[in-house]
C-alpha cells in the first residue's frame, strides 16, 4: 500500500511510504525535514516490520515540540496498518 502522510507539528510536510500486506516498510520518503535525520530514519526502517518501528519511534519528541518527525511516521504507519487490516477483513 503507497500513502502520503501529511504530518503536524514538524518540519517536514509529508511522509511518502509504501507498506506490503506483510506489513513489511518498502519505501519511505519525507518531503521536508533535517535531510540527514530523515533519511537516516528512512533508510533504517526500511526493510523492517511496521510494528517494530512504531514501538522505536512512537514516543520520540523533537526538543521542546510534541512531536519529531519519527513520531509522525508512526503515527503514519498506525493508520497504514489499521487500512491494511481493514482491507483483509472487508476482502474474508
Amino acid at each position: 500500500m503507497k500513502a502520503i502522510y501529511h504530518t503536524h507539528g514538524t518540519c517536514s510536510k509529508a511522509i511518502e511510504f509504501e507498506v506490503d500486506d506483510n506489513h513489511t516498510i518498502q519505501s519511505i520518503n519525507f518531503v521536508g525535514g533535517c535531510p540527514g535525520n530523515t533519511v537516516g530514519v528512512a533508510q533504517l526502517a526500511k526493510g523492517r516490520k511496521a510494528e517494530d518501528i512504531i514501538a522505536l519511534l512512537e514516543d520520540v519528541k523533537c526538543g521542546t515540540k510534541a512531536t519529531s518527525c519519527p513520531q509522525q511516521l508512526a503515527i503514519a504507519l498506525k493508520e497504514a496498518i489499521r487500512r491494511i487490516n481493514a482491507k483483509e477483513t472487508a476482502t474474508s
